[in-house]
């Protein structure tokens, strides 16, 4: 089922003052308070930025509703340039309204602004909410295989 474009939604770069909201959509979704992670991610993504790093933000009533965060990466583990999307999260009240479709859509245009025709990403083969909305956007299984080693 194609996503329904019901709600007025505005996407806009994520800024310091966002971190809060995103701390706590994250956990809402995960179960985990991250702080001193999204802080980090702030620092690397915001403050000190570069033009193939993107951390977009989904506002809904007035809210943040929803965002993603990505950037473009260059011969990692042999690949070309590819775009890379590690965060995405919609509130679960915005789903199924087409929120994630145009945060991802945003995302790959930057992507391509950038040069690239590829984006991939990594998720747990238990997350199915992800992995439905990754599928839903057209992403397939890539050439790579995640190994692990644990220590």
């Amino acid at each position: 089922m194609a996503p329904a474009f019901d709600v007025e939604v505005t996407l806009r770069e994520a800024s310091e003052a966002d971190i809060p909201a995103v701390v706590r959509l994250d956990a809402q979704a995960t179960g985990l308070r991250k702080a001193d992670y999204w802080r980090d991610i702030c620092d690397r993504y915001i403050l000190l930025g570069r033009d193939n790093r993107f951390f977009l933000i989904a506002e809904a009533g007035g809210k943040i509703g929803g965002f993603i965060v990505g950037e473009t990466r260059v011969w990692e583990f042999g690949s070309p340039p590819s775009g890379w999307v590690f965060a995405v999260n919609v509130a679960a009240d915005l789903r199924e309204h087409g929120v994630g479709s145009r945060l991802m859509a945003a995302i790959c245009d930057r992507f391509r602004a950038c040069g690239v025709d590829t984006v991939r990403t990594m998720i747990s083969r238990n997350d199915q909410l992800n992995l439905a909305f990754f599928r839903s956007q057209g992403m397939t299984a890539g050439p790579y295989i995640e190994l692990e080693m644990a220590l």
